[in-house]
């Protein structure tokens, strides 16, 4: 959640009032960095400028946001809010650091400077960890699983860097061809507040490794860790201007990135009706290269053969991980008729046993919604399949009055009329219908704008394969859920998406092909 530093919200706030003055004047004022002390009791210094050209400086209207620890509804500080202004000018840094040396570098040095960053991110996966948790609300341990995969990444990124070569083509002897892969020039990347870290490095990693400097805007409700993180970038030496953090809101800092002339490519993961704004954008202004990671209403299918115990962790591990607010979520439960009961009741009392609440509490496993909205919006689709005759199996309500927790939700007797089915509602809150086939379940698992992610739990390899190959997904996972590697692409069909983010395909979001045909004499003059 995230209130404006303006005067009208200072008369509001009294605690703002009170530290500075009830006056947009003194904002000014601000520092670059304030030291913040995380609930383990650890101090660090926390960058709140906008980053641009290598450097950490205000905003040009000294305009800043609030930004809230969702598990607490306490204010954890303000940074700097980037308008269009600041655009133009981390643009500009981008677009010169492009035409030096980085695009035209030995790849090399780019995967060198993408491998320091890793290693000095490993240094301080500590502190990344506890900012991403406080930030973002998550439960720590999948915080520090996120930092591990964001320097698993890097590293990836890193040995890709001098592989992105092109080949020779033989057309015959009066020609002499070659195909060469360049970088496409500055990207504008626009990140989600569910993995804020995660997703910096699944659009920073393989756009700098390709040669692109970047523009990169922050979600609102959670700018801390990509700031972090280009302090550690500025740290290890990565020219200026290759990387731009920009924090800000959607409506003004990511529309004038969407609309920017000098950007040539924009990569965005969010809503798809965001998504849809952002390509109109991209095809209005200049025909930017646009990618897009959107939403999803996964089903997650369990037939009759499958091991039961394991099948419901994967479960709970499909729509109560990262607090139900994940792209890919097992969301639709799918269990064939045979062991419905059984399963069911397993996963009701699964999601009964799961500990919710302080995200660095030992042992919390779900801690809080990233805000109020979220929260208010999964209590809002609690009514909504009450009323329309769902049978509520377990949660759907608010846990505590401080912090925006929810109990783990699980509704039966789904419908694909309801709403709870076919929306995405982004929390923990898992719809849960029967089938008795392969083709029924099939054709139900299909019946979605989405496309995103599926599961399967089976022991039989026929059904999974025969299964697998007929569902309309990017990601089908068998006997495993939400379950990444960075060799693997991970993106969407319908309208969950275009491209793909890791893996040997998130190269092509950020290279172009270059052709070039020398015609030679056939022999000596």
């Amino acid at each position: 959640m995230l209130r404006l530093a303006t005067k009208t919200n200072a008369f509001k706030n009294p605690r703002t009032m009170a530290a500075f003055g009830g006056s947009l004047r003194l904002y000014s004022s601000l520092p670059l960095s304030q030291t913040i002390t995380l609930p383990s009791g650890q101090s660090y210094e926390q960058p709140t400028g906008l980053f641009i050209n290598g450097e950490f400086v205000k905003s040009l209207q000294h305009k800043t946001f609030e930004v809230i620890n969702p598990s607490t509804e306490e204010e954890i500080c303000h940074v700097y809010e980037a308008r269009k202004d600041d655009v133009d000018l981390a643009v500009d840094a981008a677009h010169k650091a492009f035409h030096s040396e980085w695009s035209q570098c030995d790849p090399a040095v780019r995967g060198k400077y993408l491998l320091d960053l890793a290693d000095l991110m490993e240094a301080n996966k500590d502190t990344l960890s506890a900012i991403e948790s406080m930030d973002n609300g998550k439960a720590l341990p999948m915080a520090q699983g996120d930092v591990g995969l964001v320097i698993n990444y890097l590293r990836y990124c890193a040995g890709w860097a001098d592989k992105l070569s092109g080949k020779l083509i033989d057309t015959g002897s009066n020609y002499f061809n070659y195909i060469k892969r360049e970088p496409i020039g500055v990207c504008g990347q626009i990140i989600p507040w569910n993995f804020p870290l995660l997703m910096w490095s699944w659009k920073i990693g393989p756009a700098l490794a390709a040669g692109n400097t970047v523009v990169l805007k922050t979600a609102e409700s959670t700018p801390l860790s990509a700031l972090y993180a280009a302090k550690l970038a500025q740290e290890v030496g990565i020219p200026k201007g290759v990387i731009n953090i920009v924090s800000g809101f959607g409506k003004i800092t990511g529309e004038a990135i969407s609309t920017h002339p000098k950007i040539k490519k924009v990569a965005f993961t969010g809503s798809t009706a965001t998504g849809k704004h952002i390509m109109k954008a991209a095809a209005d202004s200049n025909l930017k290269k646009v990618t897009l990671e959107l939403g999803g209403k996964s089903p997650n299918i369990v037939f009759n053969d499958a091991d039961v115990k394991k099948a419901v962790q994967n479960l709970i591990v499909g729509i109560f991980y990262n607090s139900g607010e994940v792209c890919c979520a097992g969301s639709r439960v799918f269990i064939q008729e045979g062991i419905y009961d059984e399963v069911l009741e397993e996963f009701k009392t699964a999601a009964e046993h799961l500990k919710v609440g302080n995200p660095f509490e030992e042992g919390v496993f779900q801690g809080a919604q990233t805000s109020q909205q979220q929260l208010t919006k999964i209590l809002g689709y609690v009514d909504a399949g009450k009323q329309e005759g769902a049978t509520l199996v377990t949660g759907g309500e608010r846990l505590g009055t401080k912090g925006y927790f929810v109990k783990p939700t699980i509704f039966s007797d789904v419908k694909p009329e309801m709403k709870i089915y076919s929306e995405e509602i982004f929390g923990p809150f898992a719809v849960v219908t029967k089938f008795k086939t392969a083709d029924e379940v099939i054709e139900l698992a299909n019946d979605s704008e989405y496309g995103l992610a599926a599961g399967i739990h089976t022991k039989s390899l026929d059904t999974a394969t025969y299964v697998a190959n007929k569902l309309e997904a990017g990601t089908v996972w068998i006997n495993t859920y939400n379950d990444f590697h960075p060799a693997m692409p991970f993106g969407g069909f319908k309208q969950s998406g275009i491209g793909r983010e890791m893996g040997e395909q998130a190269f092509e979001n950020y290279t172009q092909w270059k052709a070039v045909r020398i015609g030679i004499n056939n022999g000596p003059q």
